[in-house]
This record gives C-alpha cells, structure tokens and sequence, in this order.
C-alpha cells in the first residue's frame, strides 16, 4: 500500500509540474515569439496606454462620425461576454429587434435618403454570439459610408476604400462571409481624417 501511496503522490508532482508549468510556459513562450501581438490580445495602443483589442467590438454609439458596432447584450462588457438568449417567440425579442431597427434606420436614414427596413441587414439589429464581435457585414459599413462621408466631409469613395482595405475575407477562402472590423475601420477613419 506504501509503494502505491508513493507512486501516486509521485505521478501527481510530475504531472503537475509538466502540465500545470511547463507546458503552459512552452506555449506561452512559442506564442510570445510566434505572434507576439495576437498572443497579448490583439491590444490597441495609444499614447503609451493600451485602449481596446481588434478582436472585442467597441460602443460608438454616442459618435456619429465613427461607423458603428453590433448591439451587444453586454455592453461590450469583456468581463462577461455572451448572447441575448432571446427565443423566437419572445415579446422581448420583437421589442428588441423593433427598437434596434428603428434606432438604426433613424441614424442611416438621413444620410441614405429612402432606406427602408427592408434593406437593412441583419447585423445592424442582432447581437453576435460573443456579445462583443468587432465585426460588421459589409451591406451595413456600406450604408453606413454615407453617414462618415458627409459628418467627417469625405469623399463617399475614400470611405469606400477603407472599409475595402479592412474587410476581412471568408476563412480559407470557403467559411464565412467577410466582415468589416469596425475598431480598426474607426482607427483607420482617424488616421486618414481626425474626427472635429
């Protein structure tokens, strides 16, 4: 019983030590070395101080001159990150989705005379799975160019070439759909004209 004893108390150590230091530090390092900015996050700096992550959408709500994200359940909270798990036929989730076409149709419209509901895409009104996807299709960065051409006095077409050079295309070029990263798109936006 002694020998067994040991020999599990010794298998415990080791295995802790391999799998609970080592192979985490190895990865830790391979990543550090392999994809130094991925591996920290994707952060986004600024001024010396790190101000969000390409990889978790942002609330550009209250600025008309940046495009904006996806509705979020959290706020775009990272502390807690999931969906609105809002059934079909829940009152809440035609609520929701009303007050989020609305509210978007009301900002796009006055910059795109005539847009309907109808031409609206989905993405504009649902939240992703995450809560916090930076991304947005490219139908809604494109009503949305109208908006960012007339509040930072654009031309529409050098907005249009922003949100081609930030379009991520479909994954291995069979999955997805591309989507425009709406953090970096705003960077770029404020590079290419400072927002007044």
């Amino acid at each position: 019983m002694r020998r067994e004893l040991t020999t599990s108390i010794l298998a415990v150590v080791v295995f802790t030590v391999l799998l609970g230091l080592l192979y985490p530090f190895a990865v830790w390092g391979i990543g550090q070395v392999a994809f130094p900015g991925k591996a920290d996050g994707s952060q986004i700096h600024m001024d010396g101080r790190v101000i969000g992550s390409t990889l978790i959408g942002q609330d550009f709500s209250k600025h008309p001159e940046y495009f904006q994200s996806r509705p979020s359940a959290t706020g775009y909270s990272t502390s807690a990150t999931y969906f609105a798990n809002r059934g079909p036929n829940q009152a809440s989730t035609v609520a929701f989705y009303r007050t989020e076409l609305a509210r978007y149709v009301a900002r796009e419209r006055r910059y795109v005379p005539g847009l309907t509901a109808a031409q609206v895409p989905v993405d504009a009104v649902t939240t992703s799975a995450s809560g916090v996807d930076p991304h947005i299709s490219t139908a809604n960065a494109l009503i949305q160019a109208h908006r960012i051409a007339a509040v930072r006095q654009l031309p529409l077409d050098r907005v249009h070439r922003l949100i081609d050079d930030h379009t991520d295309g479909r994954f291995a070029g069979l999955l997805g759909e591309p989507g425009v990263n709406v953090v970096e798109l705003n960077i770029a936006l404020d590079k290419e004209a400072p927002a007044t």
